[in-house]
């Protein structure tokens, strides 16, 4: 599978390093140009490669990995989402302090990503957990939980299948509108650790 990724920090490469190892193909953008990426693709290795964002949005799953600020210019920046997989990595996160929500009222942030991608399959996904808690990719790391939501079940199969391939533990927990409410920052489920062995540990 080839996943294509809009951003290149950290959530980005930590997903890339998951998929990697298992033969997928990964392509990473950013704002700046792919030159701006060559050590960063240089340290994943093969099966790495960088490129614009009209590029990634071709590949066979899109994540978008960019700060809250930057969703909008982002995906602005793709001229035709119609029947793409785009999975939504981000948080809600006002711009002046990296600790205070944006108004989380009314719409999830993930219908108001498919707002801003006309026609796109949005999966919400990889945003519930900080990176550093499946920043194992040893085949010994804990079956962590992540949940997915979207409101398209054939973009949601093929996000769930590549969870589970990696190692983790996927739960569906419906619609953008539900379960995107409770996996986004500061829902519920936002900042739960669960890995499931012979029991869920909180």
């Amino acid at each position: 599978m080839k996943i294509g990724f809009i951003g290149a920090s950290t959530v980005a490469q930590t997903i890339a390093k998951h998929v990697l190892p298992l033969g997928h193909q990964v392509m990473l953008s950013n704002s700046r140009g792919p030159d701006s990426l060559a050590d960063v693709v240089k340290e994943l290795g093969a099966g790495a490669t960088a490129g614009t964002p009209q590029q990634v949005a071709e590949q066979d799953i899109v994540v978008l990995a960019v700060r809250w600020s930057s969703v909008q210019p982002a995906l602005f920046g793709v001229p035709d989402w119609k029947g793409r997989i785009l999975v939504d990595a981000t948080n809600r996160v006002a711009s002046y302090t990296p600790l205070s929500l944006g108004d989380i009222s009314g719409r999830t942030s993930s219908e108001i990503v498919a707002d801003l991608a006309p026609g796109a399959k949005v999966v919400k996904a990889f945003n519930s957990v900080p990176m550093s808690w499946i920043s194992d990719f040893s085949a010994t790391k804990p079956r962590t939980v992540l949940f997915i939501s979207g409101d398209a079940a054939d973009a949601k199969q093929p996000v769930s299948n590549l969870v589970e391939e990696v190692g983790f533990s996927c739960i569906d927990l419906g619609s953008l509108a539900v379960g995107g409410r409770l996996q986004q920052l500061g829902g519920p489920l936002a900042g739960v650790r669960l890995t499931f062995g012979e029991r869920f540990v909180l």
